[in-house]
């Protein structure tokens, strides 16, 4: 492909982003779930030590209505409880203080201390930020934790982030995402030929392979767009996430499983001079907070998923694929992937890893099956994998 048209796919990628801050409003209901800790400590008063506070400013994608933003402020609620006041960061929504696909440039330059972010919006500077983000087809958020902190993926991402003159750490999972709101019922492969999907990244050009037609609209106009019938189908994110966005209330299935982000990975990034002013102490703490806020995203996101669900299966049904529809996901995918390997040496070397942590974890995958928790009529029924 040439250059020209290469930048024209992350032109058109970038602008279908940016409008992620505005995604929340798109539809009738409020944000599903709030971050109870942070009412409680908001206006706490913390001791402060006798060295002045280091206050750092926070910027980000997200606007106050997705519950991003409260992986964000919790984890920067954190940092001022365990700092006891010392290290104060603030957390300014998309727009307040720059643009939200502008976050990036911002901490980099040092107009603001740190960021929060999906890493896969920095594909247009790098590839390979997608693995860092979401692989389609790949590691589930039980890998994403084993490959970041004990297989060396955290200390890649450091050292992609930090030719950016920035120092990053993990920062949040939300697990697997929802797969497609549709009004078109799709259990098979010839099911997608024609079908106009919204996806962005790699899954795009995933999807355009296997014969949809694949536009990365901007998320505030999903919506609209399933409404008029634009679109077929869409994506967004997570049960917790999508049901504000009300798209039960305009189409008749979900087909499932999300195999375009079984995992949905987050991070922060810091500035690296602000990084390195900081007390030896203070980083540990922020490293610490990071990891908490890894640990309770997760927990937090898939236990508002249960009622998300719940209120979902009043308007729609879901609709698994067949399983060669999957297993062709999966061939298609991996040649993807393998293209893109080929053409960048930061994709290889991120996916080369997560490939040999898969393998690795084939046998204990196998081993310990056939104990899922299913509730007890389901499972003495016959069903005891997942």
């Amino acid at each position: 492909m040439k250059k020209s048209l290469w930048l024209l796919v992350a032109l058109v990628f970038t602008l279908s982003l940016f409008t992620i801050s505005t995604s929340a409003e798109a539809g009738k209901r409020e944000k599903f779930g709030t971050d109870a800790r942070h009412q409680e400590v908001k206006r706490l008063k913390v001791e402060t030590s006798s060295e002045k506070p280091i206050r750092w400013k926070m910027v980000m994608p997200w606007s106050k209505g997705l519950l991003f933003f409260d992986y964000a402020q919790h984890f920067a609620d954190s940092v001022r409880l365990v700092s006891g006041g010392r290290l104060d960061i603030k957390c300014f929504s998309a727009g307040e203080l720059v643009p939200a696909m502008q976050s990036f440039d911002a901490v980099s330059k040092g107009s603001a201390q740190c960021g929060h972010d999906w890493p896969g919006y920095w594909k247009g500077k790098n590839e390979a930020f997608v693995a860092f983000a979401s692989v389609p087809m790949g590691l589930d958020a039980e890998l994403y934790n084993i490959w970041l902190y004990e297989r060396g993926g955290a200390e890649m991402m450091n050292e992609l982030y930090g030719r950016y003159n920035m120092v990053a750490l993990p920062g949040g999972q939300c697990g697997q995402e929802m797969g497609l709101f549709s009004n078109k019922r799709v259990t098979k492969l010839e099911d997608f030929k024609g079908m106009k999907v919204r996806t962005p990244g790699w899954f795009m050009d995933i999807m355009n392979q296997m014969g949809a037609s694949v536009s990365p609209i901007p998320g505030g106009e999903v919506y609209l767009a399933l409404e008029r019938g634009v679109i077929d189908a869409a994506e967004f994110s997570a049960p917790a996430l999508n049901y504000p966005m009300g798209f039960d209330e305009i189409t008749k299935y979900v087909i499932e499983p999300g195999v375009h982000q079984p995992g949905c990975q987050f991070g922060l990034f810091f500035n690296k001079d602000a990084w390195n002013k900081l007390p030896e102490d203070l980083k540990w703490i922020v490293k610490i907070c990071a990891k908490e806020t890894q640990l309770w995203s997760y927990n937090w996101t898939t236990n508002l998923n249960i009622k998300a669900i719940e209120l979902f299966k009043k308007n729609v049904e879901f609709v698994k694929m067949d399983k060669d529809t999957i297993i062709a996901f999966k061939k298609t995918t991996h040649a993807h992937l393998e293209t893109l390997k080929a053409k960048h040496p930061d994709v290889k070397k991120a996916l080369d890893s997560q490939e040999a942590l898969i393998n690795d974890f084939a046998d204990w995958r196998e081993i310990r099956s056939g104990v899922t928790p299913w509730p007890y009529e389901t499972f003495i029924g016959g069903k005891t994998n997942e």
